[in-house]
């Protein structure tokens, strides 16, 4: 099955530049026809997973280590065990920042309750002082 760079943008509302973007830096292989790119259900697959490794936090170029690893004639042993330490190092990753993420809330929401307090207070004393 093949695609075009229009099917692949509407189906991972992703843009035309950027699938452009993403075979420049290699990750993406389209064949051509004259002008027009043809992108196989390989391409198609690669596009799933760098979308799904942006999302989680992986830079582009870890992204392609991890999809040139398939390329190994190695059962995908090595592939399998980079890309289960990868996973493992961005999850303690992704879970440090959400307790930093939490720990900010938790102090924003204190100074919230201050600062609305102080904002009360300080109306209550306009008021008072324009009924005087």
């Amino acid at each position: 099955m093949a695609f075009t760079i229009g099917d692949l943008s509407r189906e991972f509302g992703v843009s035309l530049r950027t699938l452009r973007f993403y075979e420049d830096r290699d990750l993406l292989h389209p064949k051509r026809q004259g002008t027009n790119r043809i992108y196989s259900r390989r391409d198609r697959a690669r596009l799933k997973l760098i979308l799904m490794g942006k999302k989680v936090g992986f830079s582009l170029t870890e992204i392609k280590e991890m999809l040139d690893l398939y390329d190994l004639k190695d059962g995908q042993a090595t592939q399998l065990k980079v890309a289960l330490d990868k996973f493992t190092r961005q999850i303690e990753l992704l879970k440090e920042q959400k307790r930093d993420i939490e720990k900010a809330i938790e102090e924003l929401s204190r100074t919230l309750t201050v600062v609305s307090g102080m904002l009360r207070d300080r109306e209550g004393e306009a008021a008072s002082q324009a009924a005087e």
